[in-house]
């Protein structure tokens, strides 16, 4: 090792690199401290050091933003493959030790948030030395943070057609008409497709798989949806319809509460319920470290019984709800 690489080596430290990571990453040395445990003081000593041993300044400020200088871009460069290189090591001392356990980061679209829980005790039972963290964010953000390397794997409905993305289809996502049962439809024998989406049609907001599934059916059947109103949350569509705004369209598994005790009615209409998949997505040139790969596993060896789950659920639902809890739930 050259004479001035040792030098820099022996007066770097982890907890330099590891503070810079921190303030890079948030743009501000005091959060930076909070998510390291560190005072602000603390945090600028660090990075004082820091920039007394590469003999340049890291950070700089600009009225009162803090920036990155191109040394401190180039640091952050190798910080993040440095960083990476060690995590792949641990990974591969604990494939030496057979065993799976560290944290497995997974993002959720909204839709999924009755899909992914159901999904994890059989698993954390097998692996007993996983945590798992689990991030609910809209569609757009979940490609995102699985591009920057933030979470291993995402759960969402219509999944993007992507070379750069691996999906594995595990659960039938049934997307269903539902109404007020106050509204005038409610009281008719059959209705047609153009008198539903005549009715106030409510959507969820452009990007998200529900949008994008209706918005596909709809290009097929050739018909024009024309949204009175968008609403980023399924449980939003949910409450607009139980206001009287209108009706829409919501995946099944959403909504069997409310179905159950009769604040929402299903319409009977021509074409559904739309059949989608809920999927498990991960980059494909990911390497896999043993936790993500033990998680990917599981549910390619388990798709069977959660369809089994997902069907005892909607027959669960399925049972008429006694009619002082209808007439409970609808005053």
């Amino acid at each position: 090792m050259p004479n001035s690489v040792q030098k820099l080596v022996n007066r770097l430290s982890f907890r330099q690199l590891q503070v810079f990571q921190s303030v890079y990453r948030y743009r501000n040395y005091s959060k930076a401290g909070e998510k390291l445990g560190l005072t602000q003081p603390a945090v600028s000593s660090q990075i004082r050091q820091l920039e007394q041993a590469l003999g340049q300044p890291v950070f700089e400020y600009a009225g009162r933003k803090l920036f990155c200088t191109a040394a401190g871009e180039k640091l952050a460069s190798c910080i993040e493959v440095m960083f990476g290189e060690l995590k792949e090591l641990q990974n591969e001392l604990i494939l030496m030790g057979n065993q799976v356990a560290g944290t497995l980061n997974i993002a959720a679209v909204d839709t999924a948030h009755c899909v992914l829980p159901w999904m994890l005790p059989g698993f954390l039972a097998s692996h007993p030395e996983v945590k798992v963290h689990v991030r609910m964010v809209q569609r757009l953000d979940a490609i995102k943070r699985l591009q920057d390397n933030v979470d291993h794997l995402t759960v969402m409905g219509m999944a993007p057609v992507d070379k750069t993305l691996a999906t594995l289809p595990f659960l039938d996502n049934e997307l269903i008409p539902v109404i007020n049962p106050s509204h005038p439809l409610a009281q008719q024998k059959q209705v047609s497709v153009q008198q539903f989406l005549d009715a106030g049609l409510i959507m969820r907001e452009e990007d998200s798989g529900t949008h994008q599934a209706l918005k596909l059916w709809a290009q097929q059947i050739r018909v024009g949806l024309e949204p009175i109103l968008q609403i980023d949350s399924n449980d939003g569509l949910k409450h607009a319809v139980m206001a009287g705004l209108g009706v829409t369209v919501v995946p099944r598994l959403t909504a069997l509460s409310e179905l159950n005790s009769g604040r929402l009615q299903q319409l009977p209409l021509p074409g559904f319920p739309l059949r989608r998949s809920w999927c498990l997505v991960y980059l494909n040139e990911k390497q896999p470290n043993p936790v993500m790969k033990a998680f990917v596993d599981y549910v390619q060896e388990n798709i069977q019984q959660f369809e089994q789950q997902y069907s005892d659920r909607v027959r669960s639902h399925l049972k008429p709800a006694p009619t002082d809890a209808i007439t409970e739930s609808m005053s």
